[in-house]
């Protein structure tokens, strides 16, 4: 009992109590604030026009409305139709699986997301076994190669697994390209895939897999079919004739908010082509029929 004894003196003694100097005045807690604006935020709202009163927030109500836009905003690709088909764009926190063939116009897509996120500021990462990016030529057409991380995997195992840890990492937006067929390296397991895709939601990522074949099975939020392209002419007859681009159609596969079988075009224009909207390509018949929405992107 000798030890507590002397902690207790040696306490007295460090806080050099004086029993003539007046005791110290404790100080009452502040009051608990009450929920609700305060006065000088209520005479800050009237004082404003209607238009910047709209867009004044409060500390909590700003958080409030970034945790609401987080959960529910989506990342355009630029491509109205693509956009429409998806609900708005890439859903962050999900994995969207783009399936084509060769010269479908998939890689096109691909770019033109990457165009869209880095001219919004976001980070994004390109997962690309198909080795078929030309920073040059993404550069030409919009891509800030500064906000961009080019990986170069040599398996489809080894591109699951970069996407997978760059995702945790940050990037807003995650672009695994496989390429064409045969792919290189075997199929990753359903495994792998489903842990890409909680990844991907556990950071709020934005993830674009593009494949010549669907691979993340029931992993994505959605899939998108690409068929074959087809030139679009201008002019009639067999000579001469204007090459204005090459049209895709894309279906809405899957969804788990959206009813899938929605139809969609989408036309990639030929540099320094003329465009007519008002002409129909000679090749398409009248009695065609037509799709539901159609985008034009200009080809590098």
């Amino acid at each position: 009992m000798a030890a507590p004894a002397r902690n207790l003196d040696w306490q007295f003694q460090l806080l050099d109590l004086d029993p003539s100097r007046p005791a110290p005045r404790l100080v009452p807690p502040p009051p608990p604030v009450e929920p609700g604006e305060s006065d000088a935020l209520r005479q800050l709202r009237a004082a404003l026009d209607p238009v910047i009163l709209s867009k004044v927030r409060s500390g909590a109500e700003l958080l409030r409305h970034t945790a609401n836009t987080e959960r529910s905003s989506t990342l355009p690709t630029t491509l109205d139709a693509v956009d429409a088909l998806l609900g708005g764009g890439l859903p962050r926190g999900k994995m969207v699986e783009l399936v084509a063939r060769r010269g479908a116009g998939r890689f096109s897509i691909v770019l033109s997301a990457l165009v869209a996120a880095t001219t919004m500021g976001e980070a994004v990462a390109l997962i690309d076994l198909g080795d078929h990016f030309d920073p040059q030529l993404a550069e030409a057409n919009g891509v800030d190669l500064r906000r961009l991380l080019w990986v170069r995997p040599r398996t489809v195992k080894d591109a699951v697994m970069s996407a997978e840890m760059i995702t945790a990492t940050g990037f807003q937006l995650v672009v695994v390209d496989m390429g064409l067929h045969p792919l290189r390296g075997r199929r990753a397991p359903d495994a792998a895939w489903v842990r890409l895709g909680r990844t991907a939601e556990a950071h709020g990522a934005a993830m674009l897999v593009s494949s010549p074949y669907p691979l993340t099975g029931t992993a994505s939020e959605a899939v998108l079919k690409g068929y074959g392209s087809r030139p679009k002419w201008i002019g009639r007859g067999k000579s001469p004739r204007l090459l204005a681009g090459i049209e895709m159609s894309l279906t809405l596969e899957k969804h788990r908010h959206l009813k899938p079988g929605s139809r969609t075009k989408v036309t990639f224009a030929a540099p320094d082509s003329v465009v007519e909207p008002s002409s129909r390509p000679v090749d398409e018949a009248p009695s065609a029929r037509r799709l539901d929405d159609s985008t034009t992107r200009r080809l590098p």
